[in-house]
């Protein structure tokens, strides 16, 4: 299983653009979305030169959503940067995977980097992925390391005009984007709940080490979601109270009530996480529990076993001593006798601890 944690990249300079992620190998692909609520005009793989065009051609209130697949490419992200007038910093911050969730303004431009989840193979392990956001003008860029089907509901939402999406602005298309990375947390959650459950059930009726070692992963995974949705939280709870004009201007005064209950689903996927952090310490609890009591029940049985032997051992031994003058050893019926008070003795003995109990 690949363990879940953070990379760990080394510290880049400020202004200073450098790819350091793991997937310089994925194919780089650029989408644009121009829309507004009576048409939208949907394009793939386009130059520079042409995506210039497409904007002089555009309606002034149309919003511009531009999504790009792939970061290896230093030099695109350069001239994308020069293309849309974005601070050279903030390009490089796009290309800083180790940072916090957070939110900046500079220069009537809003910045947003958050960090999502996706499960890599067939034991639900995770892994982390940062997202990146920028909006400007009604225009919204967002950067992903590779290819995925987070923001699928959202395309199709453009597309076939449900909802009220196409009647707002790039604010409220950054809202919808940010939920459906809150929605991935939430079905992440649902799935690792399951194998909790199926975990907690697995430490009471069985002993196997290997009951441990899931819980010590699920344990892994839950601590690298709260990881990731705790900076959000903060950055949703700032934008909620913010009072910056520029940074309302931006997304919209009447879109921070989304945002606001963006907040609120952030502390939900937080709660889950802590209840469910507690049932795995209930869980670890129990199954030691259980192997003590386990360990006690067969410590018990031998300590009874050796308790009922005992007096056994002290006859066989007084009648095992190598003396002449033994008056029993001479008697006709005496090795009856013997096994026959040897039988009653354990009797005895059994009665016994069954009236206190004992097993």
């Amino acid at each position: 299983m690949r363990r879940v944690k953070y990379n760990k990249k080394r510290t880049l300079q400020p202004n200073y653009l450098e790819y350091s992620g793991e997937y310089s190998h994925v194919p780089i692909s650029m989408q644009l979305f121009v829309y507004d609520e009576d048409s939208v005009q949907e394009y793939t793989d386009l130059t520079l030169f042409e995506m210039e065009k497409v904007f002089n051609e555009s309606k002034p209130n149309t919003v511009k959503w531009f999504n790009l697949h792939g970061l290896h490419d230093v030099a695109l992200l350069i001239e994308i940067g020069q293309f849309f007038q974005i601070e050279n910093y903030l390009m490089a911050e796009i290309l800083n995977f180790s940072r916090r969730s957070r939110m900046e303004e500079l220069d009537e431009v809003l910045f947003f980097s958050v960090k999502s989840i996706h499960t890599i193979d067939e034991n639900s392990s995770i892994d982390i992925e940062q997202l990146s956001f920028i909006l400007k003008d009604n225009v919204l860029l967002s950067f992903q390391e590779k290819k995925g089907n987070l923001f699928t509901i959202v395309r199709e939402r453009i597309r076939t005009k449900v909802g009220n999406l196409r009647r707002k602005n790039s604010g409220y298309l950054l809202f919808a984007l940010l939920e459906s990375v809150m929605e991935n947390f939430f079905i992440n959650m649902d799935s690792l709940e399951d194998e909790i459950e199926m975990v907690l059930i697995e430490s009471r009726i069985t002993y196997r080490p290997n009951t441990l070692v899931i819980i010590e992963r699920d344990s892994e995974q839950l601590n690298a979601i709260k990881r990731a949705i705790l900076p959000l939280r903060d950055v949703l709870h700032n934008l909620k109270n913010q009072e910056d004009v520029r940074t309302i201007s931006l997304i919209g005064k009447n879109n921070i009530l989304y945002y606001s209950r963006l907040h609120y689903r952030a502390l939900e996927v937080l709660d889950q996480v802590e209840y469910n952090l507690t049932k795995l310490d209930s869980a670890t609890n129990y199954y030691f529990s259980a192997q003590n009591h386990r360990m006690n029940q067969i410590m018990k049985v031998l300590t009874i076993v050796s308790v009922i032997f005992m007096p056994l051992t002290f006859i066989v031994g007084v009648y095992g001593m190598n003396f002449e003058n033994m008056p029993e050893l001479r008697s006709e019926n005496g090795y009856f006798i013997t096994l026959s008070a040897m039988f009653f003795l354990v009797l005895l003995m059994v009665v016994y601890f069954k009236w206190k109990k004992w097993f």
